[in-house]
């Protein structure tokens, strides 16, 4: 190789080591402020739990498939809170007994640690009105819901003004959006039971 070719072999090769070495170390810094940079974005805030809300039917003799039913009409329809049953010798914010006289609860929202009662009378059976949405027109007291009368079928809170007919168990869209919005925030923003007694006779 003549001498003249071996000065720009030599910067050739020195350019290309300075090029590696310039890669090399820019990369770590650029990871690095890719990092800080990924790590300063503020994350998504968390979505409220479900509010979780026990139930006690051990002194509803007679009506525990009705509760059962009324119970998941609730939990299929709503996310912001859920119905579980509670485990026995433990409170239960909600406690259903089965009476003589006609469907009664307290007016909620109810609070985890509170309670309520729920009476599932049998004089509305008696008068021929369907036992599975008796429970869950109760059950949506206990929710914070009040009555609707005089009302269609269609609303669950309608109760017996809709006439012994009537079936339905599920709450529509206006009474599940309701009771969404009183356990939106999770146990802090729900606001305190009303405490009134509805009765729900004719």
């Amino acid at each position: 190789m003549p001498l003249c070719t071996w000065p720009k072999a030599g910067v050739i090769a020195a350019a290309v080591v300075l090029a590696a070495t310039t890669a090399a170390n820019a990369a770590p810094a650029s990871a690095s402020a890719s990092t800080s940079a990924s790590a300063s974005v503020p994350s998504a805030p968390r979505a409220a739990a479900a509010v979780t809300l026990r139930y006690d039917d051990s002194r509803a003799g007679g009506w525990e498939a009705a509760v059962a039913a009324g119970v998941a009409s609730w939990n299929a329809n709503v996310d912001n809170v859920k119905l579980v049953e509670a485990a026995p010798g433990t409170r239960a914010e909600i406690v259903i007994v089965a009476t003589t006289g006609w469907p009664q609860a307290t007016l909620g929202p109810v609070r985890p640690g509170r309670q309520v009662r729920v009476e599932l009378g049998s004089q509305a059976v008696a008068q021929g009105y369907d036992k599975t949405r008796i429970a869950a027109h109760e059950l949506g007291h206990s929710l914070g819901l009040p009555d609707t009368k005089p009302g269609p079928c269609s609303q669950l809170m309608s109760g017996s003004s809709a006439g012994t007919a009537c079936a339905n168990a599920v709450p529509n869209a206006t009474e599940q959006a309701r009771v969404e919005s009183a356990y939106a925030g999770g146990v802090a923003s729900i606001a305190p039971a009303d405490g009134r007694i509805l009765v729900d006779a004719p």
